[in-house]
């Protein structure tokens, strides 16, 4: 017989990375090719960036409580099948926005990507949970978020490059391939889902929030893994969007040499998750968060208050990452393993909804620190450095008399 586990993860994490991919490949694309379009005399660079990092992640806000009630009463796979492929019509308007080099309409398909994404988010997460079950909660949550940033990875090499080198129709068949592709792998997950649920949740996001938060306080340390990984995905934005203005102005990078430490970035994650994943599964995966985090004080700390050359720069920038994806998969295999039930839907909604906030609040620091400091990246460098003390404190406080 097939082994359907090992066939489902595969379909699983494909279609995760595809459509990670895609909307990486996408947003940098706007940011590399927007350079010879014509903007906007209010828009400068910066902005660019922050607004086209904001038009992905806002929809969480809107849409995370619609999106966990209907993981809840309806099958997941239709769910992740359905909006997988919307992808596609999606990606024609991004492709027309291309050919005429309009940056409003470029804007507005990574606004529908963020819908799309934000719409069978939650059903994707927890199908990790009824594929592997508790046993394999850990696992599957560290190599899903491992092809999550490999998918960053690979969306933003592909950008600069593809920026630098091709014509930009090859740009748009890519874009088309890549969603084509997605839904046909996700076409071929088939799992035996917990029962729907019917649950008085509420789609007003205030609302939804604070319900969400009650429901989660009846599982251990649930809470605080949605604190601790809403906190890794303001970094992981911030430093996202810092580290191509910081390689460009500190070290006059070019694309191809931005897209590397993007790239390395995203490969350290990639990494730490993984590394996680492993060690998660044989021992209490709380017991990893605290030196995750420590690792990302230690290496912060020299990025922003030392004058390093391009390669030590380079070192830092994985020693962060690395330690980032470390911190972050102890938090999410702990949502998994809450033995929620269905509601682990709700829970994986409520944990977008609160990321969207922190992610939203770092975006504001980012377009705040650069627009009054003249783009002073070394300012946001040392404004992740105190978020993480205090995150470090956090969970410090929380674990100190646990073994």
């Amino acid at each position: 017989m097939p082994n359907t586990r090992g066939i489902n993860w595969t379909a699983l994490f494909t279609s995760n990375f595809l459509g990670v991919f895609n909307d990486n490949l996408l947003k940098n694309s706007i940011i590399f090719f927007a350079l010879s379009w014509k903007l906007p005399l209010w828009l400068n660079y910066s902005q660019l960036i922050s607004i086209v990092s904001a038009a992905l992640i806002v929809p969480y806000l809107l849409f995370s409580p619609y999106a966990g009630n209907i993981t809840v009463r309806i099958s997941k796979q239709r769910i992740f099948r359905f909006f997988k492929l919307l992808e596609i019509p999606i990606m024609l308007v991004a492709s027309v926005a291309f050919l005429i080099e309009n940056v409003y309409l470029a804007i507005f398909s990574v606004l529908l990507m963020g819908i799309q994404s934000s719409m069978y988010s939650p059903a994707k997460y927890s199908l990790i949970r009824d594929i592997g079950g508790e046993k394999h909660a850990a696992f599957g949550s560290g190599v899903f978020e491992t092809m999550a940033f490999l998918g960053i990875l690979a969306g933003t090499v592909a950008a600069s490059i593809l920026s630098d080198y091709v014509e930009v129709w090859v740009l748009i068949c890519v874009f088309l391939l890549t969603a084509l592709l997605g839904y046909f792998s996700t076409a071929t997950i088939k799992v035996d889902e917990v029962p729907v649920e019917i649950l008085n949740q509420s789609n007003n996001p205030f609302v939804f929030l604070k319900q969400s938060y009650r429901i989660a306080k009846r599982y251990k340390d649930v809470n605080a893994s949605v604190i601790g990984s809403s906190v890794f995905w303001l970094i992981g934005g911030v430093l996202q969007m810092n580290l191509v203005i910081h390689s460009k102005l500190y070290f006059n990078a070019s694309n191809i040499q931005t897209g590397i430490i993007m790239a390395i970035a995203a490969i350290a994650i990639a990494a730490g998750c993984f590394a996680a994943a492993r060690m998660a599964g044989r021992s209490a995966g709380h017991k990893l968060i605290l030196p995750g985090i420590g690792g990302m004080i230690l290496f912060l700390g020299f990025i922003a208050f030392f004058d390093l050359n391009f390669y030590f720069y380079a070192v830092c920038v994985f020693g962060v990452a690395f330690s980032g994806g470390f911190f972050q998969v102890p938090c999410l295999a702990t949502i998994q393993k809450s033995n929620s039930g269905r509601k682990l839907g709700d829970l994986i909604a409520y944990l977008n909804l609160t990321t969207f906030i922190f992610v939203s609040f770092g975006t504001f620091l980012f377009w705040i620190l650069t627009y009054f400091t003249n783009q002073n990246s070394q300012i946001v460098f040392f404004a992740l450095w105190i978020i993480c003390i205090i995150t470090f404190y956090f969970f410090n406080k929380k674990f100190k008399h646990r073994k």
